[in-house]
């Protein structure tokens, strides 16, 4: 369904891979014209054009070709911790709130990145995050790879977060303003949950099957963050931090707000959208990332599996989260956004309580990949709210926070979960996780939302 031309203008909505300047200068000819007229004709002119799309120009193909690529990475990242945690466990001789660590130390590195990711689009561009979002999770795997003693490992995962935060809110913000944005923020995050999937898929592979140790797996991940850093840096060449900001300065609106995080968590009606959708990705990432982390250890001491086929149950989980968020959208756009999304966290909270109520093996390991079908797309679909809600200057710092905050979730709710466990024992993770969906159902019923949210923008 193709829309209007939007109003809007931010760095998505160019005609070429010009700078505006460079637009401004072809503008200028006879009969004379002052600078501010001169920019004002460019900008209308960037105002006619209809909002670019992921194949217009062909550059925006391998642009967002890159972009899943680093979001695949990611998930490459989140996923690793639940294959790990059993194996890093014995080989530090720790406990589970001690190895509930690797889920919190992230959270450091999340924070800085959302402090610090209007500053760097700013100053590097998007150009420039490829370099540090890339270069955070090569630096990170190449640590593990060395298995250094357990409190040098919780920082190498500060780096990860840190890289995790980077590509979270650059590459959402980018995709989240191409035309039709709600199916590529769906396949973006596909490429997330690909990563989810084939992580604890190789990890397990390794150390059950080829009897290698845990810290193997890295070699595979050094190999993925060279790529990350190639294939970013190459795609948005031209995309340095005085184009962005020539571009976000045509932004409507932004010269009525410096668009920096204290403004916005302060002022109406963007603080209670900001809030409100932080929280309710916190809540949402916080229960992604501790059913993937602590599944394969509930279907080991819990379900009585064995070592590979509880791995197994992860992979499930996380081709049902990659499943949803190709799918799901496209049911979306026709129901609204609204009411999807919460029928797919109800549906969610059915399958977990069939994973909790249902003593079995496999329909322990059918209800987490079920579940995880209907939770793989609320991520992507909270960004498209805040994408529809926002003037697109504020979109990066937004998104950044928000993505800050669901980092916070990814850290502080399996780390919770892990101290629940100690106490508990690991079926802390359905009362849990049940409660954490009821609460972001009621969260994302206060958002506010556009009278009904397509697909095409």
């Amino acid at each position: 369904m193709s829309s209007p031309p939007s109003p809007s203008i931010a760095y998505q909505t160019t005609i070429s891979d010009e700078p505006i300047s460079m637009m401004v200068e072809k503008t200028a000819g006879s009969p004379p014209a002052t600078a501010t007229t001169t920019a004002a004709a460019a900008v209308t002119t960037m105002q006619t054009a209809s909002r670019e799309r992921w194949n217009h120009p062909r550059s925006n193909v391998f642009r967002v070709t890159a972009s899943f690529w680093s979001l695949l990475n990611l998930g490459i990242f989140d996923a690793a911790y639940g294959a790990m945690l059993p194996y890093l466990q014995s080989f530090y001789g720790i406990n589970y709130t001690a190895v509930s660590l690797v889920f919190l130390s992230p959270l450091i590195g999340y924070v800085f990145s959302g402090i610090l990711n209007t500053r760097l689009h700013n100053t590097l561009g998007q150009r420039g995050l490829g370099v540090l979002c890339g270069g955070a999770h090569l630096l990170s795997a190449i640590i593990n790879v060395l298995h250094p003693p357990f409190p040098v490992l919780v920082v190498s995962f500060m780096l990860g977060g840190l890289g995790n935060g980077l590509s979270d809110a650059a590459w959402n913000a980018w995709i989240g303003n191409l035309d039709r944005s709600n199916e590529l923020l769906g396949f973006l995050h596909a490429a997330y949950g690909l990563g989810g999937l084939v992580s604890p898929l190789i990890a397990t592979a390794i150390i059950t099957r080829a009897k290698l140790p845990w810290y193997t797996f890295y070699y595979v991940v050094i190999g993925v963050s060279v790529v990350e850093i190639l294939a970013l840096t190459t795609a948005f060449r031209n995309h340095t931090g005085r184009r962005y900001r020539e571009l976000m300065a045509c932004s409507p609106g932004a010269h009525e707000s410096s668009a920096s995080i204290r403004s916005v968590l302060t002022t109406q009606p963007e603080a209670r959208i900001a809030w409100l959708s932080a929280l309710f990705v916190l809540i949402y990432i916080g229960v992604e990332v501790s059913l993937g982390g602590w599944v394969v250890e509930f279907l080991l001491r819990i379900r009585n599996g064995d070592d590979f086929a509880s791995g197994m149950g992860a992979t499930g989980y996380w081709l049902g989260i990659t499943l949803g968020r190709i799918l799901l959208p496209f049911v979306t756009n026709i129901i609204g956004l609204r009411m999807a999304v919460a029928a797919y966290l109800a549906m969610a909270m059915v399958m977990e309580l069939i994973f909790w109520l249902v003593p079995h093996f496999y329909a322990s390991i059918i209800a987490v990949g079920v579940q995880g079908f209907f939770i793989g797309p609320m991520f992507p679909h909270a960004v498209s709210a805040i994408t529809s809600l926002l003037p697109q200057h504020l979109h990066v710092v937004v998104i950044g926070f928000v993505a800050a905050l669901g980092g916070c979730g990814a850290s502080l709710l399996p780390f919770a979960l892990g101290a629940l466990a100690q106490r508990f024992s690991v079926t802390a993770l359905q009362p849990f996780v049940l409660t954490c969906l009821g609460v972001s159902l009621v969260i994302w019923l206060f958002i506010p939302h556009a009278k009904k949210r397509r697909c095409s923008r």
